[in-house]
């Protein structure tokens, strides 16, 4: 019966190590909606390998843009001090996980003193005897109190900490959570950086069409200068002719230097996204715009487990339920077994077993009183849990608004496109109707002037919603995460 006792005793603490305060964790509950309303023609990829994954800019087919994407995230500072934080996020849990284990420290110290002569409690000038000088012989110290001694001690110290009600195991969980949800920041940073080096890029396709467009415009406009010259050198065009057609080119000449400072300073951004300094970057430039790639998105649920910033938000809920845990665990008691041995000499005789010195024994913190400070740190964690909750279900609902507004763009300026596209057409028709009639004698530049216009704003106005396009192509591989998973997360060491 005794011996029982004695073993239950003995693997008491194992037992109770058992106990966990943390409330039972799940990831909070989200209404998630059956699909997506701006979506006529989007179904869910099965299997859903057409969806974007890994180097999501490749749907693009465009070289140059395939060459720049991986440098972001070679170079890119603003991803490398993401990465600094992660590193430091994952050496914070290893320094949690340390508390799992026992500490053990060698204390190796050689001290000589000198005492006060009249100190208190000086035991000196005592009568002595023959048994005190045989024992003082014997153990190599002297008969009375030294006032000058030296104290040399070499001493192995251990302590531990028996985890009995979860306190250690859920400050390693909440920490590994925090590194988890460092890691899918790392991720949001990084395609947030490449879906703007892909957004820039294509800006500055869209200038270098609009360049090309502008330099062909300033072409025509400098023959349209040369027929009206001709017509008033003969007698037969108005004289204000000449000058609004030289007024035409040059606005059109202007516009041109206004879109080309308006690249440099996207080739500029871009230098920098990629880590390079600017005045020793370039892109050459070339006037193609390509189509808008299909990027069928997944249904809404798929969306939680495919955006970084909602994993991390989720991950950051769990850290914040493990952390709960940690304010309960505070209102029992803490038991760390503390052992220390070595040797003690007033000389260098260390390794004599006569001068061993040990200590055994459990150390029991036990809270009694504090004013309220415990319950007040168990009342915050339990509000943290909560503001991190609500953030979560924050994040998913961007998520799916983000989702929403890039399906609407792209159907709204899909049909956009082709009116513009029309109307361009007409207006080009127009233009080449003024001119002849205008090289007839059957009209005045005037009407060409206002067909070079109209016929001019709606080129332009097609490169832009083209280029628009492009960019709701990026927004929306981004709102679905790129090719991004929150199986990721499962990597983190």
């Amino acid at each position: 019966m005794r011996r029982g006792f004695a073993l239950a005793l003995a693997f008491s603490p194992m037992i109770l190590a058992g106990c966990d305060m943390a409330p039972e964790y799940k990831p909070p509950a989200m209404e998630t909606p059956v699909k997506y309303k701006e979506a006529e023609k989007w179904t869910e990829a099965k299997p859903k390998d057409d969806q974007p994954r890994g180097a999501w800019w490749a749907v693009f087919n465009d070289k140059v843009l395939n060459e720049l994407e991986p440098q972001v995230g070679i170079a890119n500072q603003d991803l490398a001090a993401a990465l600094a934080v992660f590193d430091e996020s994952r050496a914070y849990v290893a320094k949690a996980q340390a508390a799992l284990l026992p500490s053990v420290n060698l204390d190796n110290s050689y001290t000589s003193i000198k005492s006060s002569a009249h100190r208190p409690h000086r035991k000196a000038d005592t009568p002595l005897n023959a048994a005190d000088l045989a024992q003082s012989f014997l153990d190599n110290r002297p008969v009375n109190e030294p006032d000058h001694y030296d104290n040399n001690i070499l001493q192995l110290q251990a302590g531990y900490e028996v985890d009995l009600w979860g306190r250690v195991r859920d400050s390693v969980a909440a920490g590994e959570a925090r590194a988890q949800a460092s890691a899918a920041d790392l991720e949001t940073i990084r395609l947030s950086l490449q879906a703007e080096l892909a957004r820039t890029y294509i800006g500055l396709r869209g200038l270098d069409a609009e360049a090309k467009l502008l330099a062909d415009t300033v072409d025509a406009y400098g023959k349209a200068l040369a027929l009206t010259q001709a017509l008033v050198q003969g007698m037969i065009g108005a004289p204000a002719d000449e000058a609004r057609a030289a007024a035409q080119l040059e606005m059109a000449r202007a516009e041109l230097y206004d879109v080309m400072a308006r690249r440099a300073l996207l080739e500029h951004a871009i230098a920098t996204l990629v880590g390079k300094p600017a005045p020793s970057f370039s892109i050459a430039p070339f006037a193609h715009l390509g189509s808008p790639p299909n990027v069928p998105p997944g249904v809404p649920s798929t969306l939680l487990e495919r955006r970084p910033d909602i994993a991390e938000a989720e991950r950051l809920v769990a850290a914040s339920n493990q952390t709960i845990g940690v304010a309960r665990a505070a209102f029992f008691p803490r038991l760390i077994i503390n052992l220390s041995g070595g040797t003690q000499d007033t000389g260098l005789s260390l390794f004599n077993m006569r001068n061993s010195i040990w200590a055994l024994g459990p150390s029991v913190t036990l809270p009694i009183f504090d004013g309220g400070a415990r319950l007040a740190d168990l009342s915050a964690a339990e509000a943290q849990y909560l503001e991190t909750v609500a953030r979560y279900r924050a994040a998913a609902l961007r998520a799916y608004q983000e989702v929403e507004d890039n399906l609407a763009l792209e159907r709204w300026l899909s049909k956009e496109t082709k009116s513009l596209i029309l109307a361009r057409a007409s207006t080009e028709k127009v233009l080449s109707i003024s001119l002849t009639l205008y090289r007839d004698g059957a009209t005045n530049f005037l009407d060409v002037v206002v067909a070079q216009t109209a016929a001019l704003e709606a080129a332009r106005a097609v490169l832009a919603i083209e280029t628009r396009r492009l960019e709701a192509s990026v927004g929306l591989i981004v709102a679905l995460g790129g090719g991004w998973s929150s199986q990721e997360l499962a990597k983190v060491d």
